[in-house]
C-alpha cells in the first residue's frame, strides 16, 4: 500500500480521536498508521500484508501498554486527586461565631471564610479543627 495512504489513515484516525471525548482508542491506531506510513515511505514496511500486521500489532500493543497510564496522567475519568487536603488541620478563629454562623479563621497564614459546624459558640483566638471544606469555606469545630 502507498505510504501516503497510511499517513491519511493515521491523520483521519487522529481526527476521529480529537472529536471523541477522552477514550484514547483511535489515538493509538492513528499513531500506528503514521508510523507504518513513515516506514513505508522509507521502504522498510514490506508488502501490504506486513504493513497491515505491523499496523495492528503496533496499535494494539500501544493501546494495551499506554492507554491506562495516559488516562491516569490526564485525569480523564475525573478521579478527584486532592493535592492538598485541609481537613483535620488546625485553624485559629478570627471572629466570634455562633453555631452555624459564618465568620473568619486563619489557616496556614491565610484568612478563610469559616462556618461553625459545632453546636457551641466559637470565640476569637480559639483553636479549631477543619471538619471539611466546601469551595472556599472551611467548616470548623472547636479543638
Amino acid at each position: 500500500m502507498a505510504w501516503w495512504i497510511w499517513i491519511l489513515i493515521g491523520l483521519a484516525l487522529l481526527g476521529v480521536e480529537a472529536g471523541m471525548p477522552g477514550g484514547f482508542f483511535f489515538l493509538f491506531f492513528g499513531i500506528s498508521g503514521l508510523a507504518v506510513g513513515s516506514l513505508a515511505a522509507l521502504g522498510l514496511a514490506g508488502p501490504p500484508w506486513v504493513q497491515w500486521t505491523l499496523f495492528s500489532v503496533l496499535a494494539l500493543v500501544a493501546l494495551a501498554v499506554l492507554r491506562k497510564p495516559l488516562q491516569a496522567k490526564l485525569n480523564v475519568n475525573g478521579v478527584n486527586k486532592h493535592v492538598d487536603k485541609l481537613t483535620r488541620e488546625t485553624a485559629i478563629a478570627q471572629s466570634d461565631m455562633a453555631p452555624d454562623q459564618i465568620g473568619k479563621a486563619e489557616l496556614r497564614g491565610t484568612t478563610w471564610t469559616a462556618r461553625n459546624a459545632s453546636a457551641g459558640p466559637i470565640v476569637v483566638g480559639q483553636r479549631l479543627k477543619v471538619d471539611h471544606v466546601d469551595g472556599l469555606t472551611l467548616f470548623v469545630r472547636p479543638e
